[in-house]
């Protein structure tokens, strides 16, 4: 995922949780806002409960890669995924299915 595509500020973060639109799905919370940009952007965020620092960073890792693959970058939104302690319970399919079908339900919705 280039880095044009990533949200890095913490108050870009906490405007669009602020938003309070969200969709769940096991060990990821995706909330989502209209993008102001030219571009869409996602963040990602994870919780400190899931493990060291090591384990924290393999888990973005896996997830901006799922990003890359899923998001076409054409969406009308902005995106924050909040990646949960249930993340560690599936493998990376499960994870990335889990993943399509949330980002399905926000296209679906706007």
């Amino acid at each position: 995922m280039k880095k044009a595509y990533r949200i890095k500020k913490a108050d870009e973060f906490t405007e669009i949780i602020k938003n309070r639109q969200f969709y769940k799905s096991k060990g990821i919370i995706l909330y989502v806002r209209k993008r102001k940009e030219d571009i869409p952007r996602v963040g990602i965020t994870v919780k400190k409960k899931i493990g060291n620092a090591v384990v924290r960073n393999k888990v973005k890792r896996q997830v901006r890669m799922m990003v890359q693959e899923i998001y076409s970058f054409e969406e009308d939104f902005d995106s924050i995924l909040l990646i949960r302690e249930d993340y560690l319970e599936n493998d990376y399919k499960n994870n990335k299915n889990n993943l399509e079908r949330i980002v399905k339900q926000v296209r679906i919705k706007k």
